[in-house]
C-alpha cells in the first residue's frame, strides 16, 4: 500500500492481480478439526502435521489457524470444478491418513458438537498472539470452522460490482451450507451456530458499499496507515476482494463434512460469479440491496437453514419464501451456465441437498436417535474422511 497526494487529496494504491490470469478459476479453502480418536474431543495436534506437510507436495497448501486443533487447507487455483474435486479429495485424503498416523482423526463441521474453547491452545505464531491480544475473549472463543471459495474476476472494478451482486445470495449460500447446530454440548436451535459466533468479530458480516475500487483501496489504506488493521486480510467480511489472488472470496459458508457438498457449493459460487460477470459485460447494472434487509435474511438462514422464511428481495415483492424455494429458482438460472462451465454434475448435488437436507440436518438426525453427541462427532469424522 503506497500513499500519495493527487490534487490535494490523499489516495492509496492497492496492488492487485485482477485480470492477471484466466477469469473464473476457482480455489477452495477449508478449516478442519483434529480429533482424539477415542474421545472425539478436539486435540491440539496441528504442529506435527504441519512439520510433515512441509516436506510434502502440500507444503504451501496446509496452514495453521488461530487454535491448534484447526488445520486450514487450500486447493491450487483450478480451471474447472472437476479439478477442484480432484484436488480437494487428494488433500483431504492426505490429511486424514497422516492424522491417523499421528494418533488423531480428521473432522469437518462448522462447530464441534461438545468441545470447549477454554481447553484449546492458541497457535504459537506472532500473528495469532497479536490477534488474541487485540480481541481477547472474542478471539479465544472463535472455535469455528468455515469454507471459503475464491473465484478469479477480470478487473478490480468487476470485483467490486460482482461483490455487490453476490450479497443477495449470501443468505441462500449460508442456508445451503449450514453445518453447526451444536455448541458446547448443546443443541442451539440454530442451523449455523458458527455464523453467530463469528459475528462477534470486528469487521465481519456484510461489507460496506464502495463507489469504486479506488474507494475500497482508500479505505483500506487509511486503516493500514492508522494501524487499525495490519492489511486487508483483517477485513473478515462474508465476501471480500482478495487483491493478491485477483479473486472475489465468498466466506459465509460453514465447512462441509462431505467433500461432494463442498464441490457442489464451489460450483454454485462459480456459476453465480459468471452469471454476474456476464451481466456486467452485457451492460446491465448489478442491483444493490439495503444492508438491513440482507442482514435480516442472513440471520433467518442461520436460524432455520433451508426452511428459513427469506424476504424475496430479487423479485422486489413484499413476501417471504423458504430459502429452499429461492435456491431452486436460482438453480434454474444457473444450470445453463453450469453446462457451459462443465460443472452440471457437481451443481446437481445442490438439488440433492435441497431434497435431503444439509449437514446440520444430518447431525440433528444422528443426535435425535440417541441424544448422544459422541455419535454425532463420530459420524462427522467418518464422513469427513470418506474421500
Amino acid at each position: 500500500m503506497v500513499a500519495q497526494s493527487k490534487g490535494g487529496a490523499r489516495t492509496s494504491v492497492l496492488d492487485h492481480r485482477f485480470g492477471a490470469g484466466p477469469a473464473l478459476t476457482v480455489g477452495v479453502e477449508e478449516e478442519y478439526m483434529l480429533l482424539d480418536p477415542s474421545t472425539l474431543e478436539l486435540v491440539s495436534g496441528v504442529e506435527p502435521l504441519l512439520e510433515e506437510a512441509a516436506q510434502s507436495e502440500f507444503s504451501d497448501r496446509l496452514k495453521p489457524e488461530l487454535i491448534q486443533c484447526v488445520l486450514e487447507s487450500g486447493t491450487i487455483p483450478c480451471e474447472t470444478i472437476g479439478d477442484v474435486s480432484t484436488d480437494l479429495r487428494r488433500v483431504r485424503g492426505w490429511i486424514a491418513e497422516r492424522a491417523v498416523a499421528h494418533g488423531m482423526r480428521l473432522g469437518a463441521a462448522g462447530t464441534h458438537p461438545f468441545s470447549l474453547f477454554e481447553r484449546q491452545k492458541i497457535t504459537a505464531r506472532d500473528r495469532y498472539r497479536a490477534l488474541v491480544e487485540m480481541l481477547q475473549y472474542i478471539a479465544r472463543r472463535e472455535l469455528v470452522f468455515g469454507m471459503h471459495v475464491h473465484v478469479a474476476v477480470p478487473s478490480p472494478e468487476a470485483c467490486l460490482a460482482v461483490m455487490e451482486g453476490v450479497l443477495i445470495e449470501l443468505p441462500v449460500l449460508l442456508a445451503l451450507s449450514t453445518n453447526s447446530p451444536f455448541w458446547r454440548g448443546e443443541a442451539t436451535g440454530l442451523q449455523s451456530t458458527r455464523a453467530q459466533i463469528f459475528a462477534s468479530f470486528p469487521r465481519s458480516g456484510l461489507p460496506p458499499r464502495f463507489e469504486s475500487y479506488q474507494d475500497y483501496a482508500d479505505a483500506v489504506g487509511f486503516m493500514e496507515a492508522t494501524g487499525a488493521i495490519a492489511d486487508y486480510t483483517h477485513l473478515w467480511w462474508d465476501v471480500r476482494p482478495h487483491p493478491r489472488f485477483g479473486t472475489l472470496e465468498i466466506r459465509v459458508m460453514d465447512v462441509q463434512t462431505r467433500v461432494e457438498d463442498t464441490v457442489a457449493l464451489a460450483a454454485y459460487v462459480q456459476c453465480l460469479v459468471k452469471h454476474l460477470v456476464d451481466q456486467l459485460e452485457s451492460g446491465r447494472p448489478v442491483l444493490s440491496y439495503h444492508r438491513m434487509l440482507l442482514s435480516e435474511n442472513k440471520w433467518l438462514a442461520a436460524r432455520y437453514g433451508l426452511e428459513a422464511p427469506l424476504m424475496d428481495l430479487a423479485a422486489g415483492r413484499r413476501v417471504k419464501l423458504p430459502a429452499r424455494t429461492l435456491a431452486r429458482r436460482r438453480l434454474r438460472e444457473l444450470k445453463p451456465i453450469a453446462r457451459e462451465l462443465g460443472c452440471q454434475d457437481a451443481l446437481a448435488r445442490i438439488e440433492w441437498i435441497l431434497d435431503n437436507g444439509t449437514g446440520a440436518d444430518r447431525q440433528l438426525q444422528v443426535w435425535n436417535a440417541n441424544r448422544d453427541l459422541v455419535e454425532v462427532a463420530d459420524e462427522i469424522a467418518k464422513a469427513a474422511a470418506a474421500v
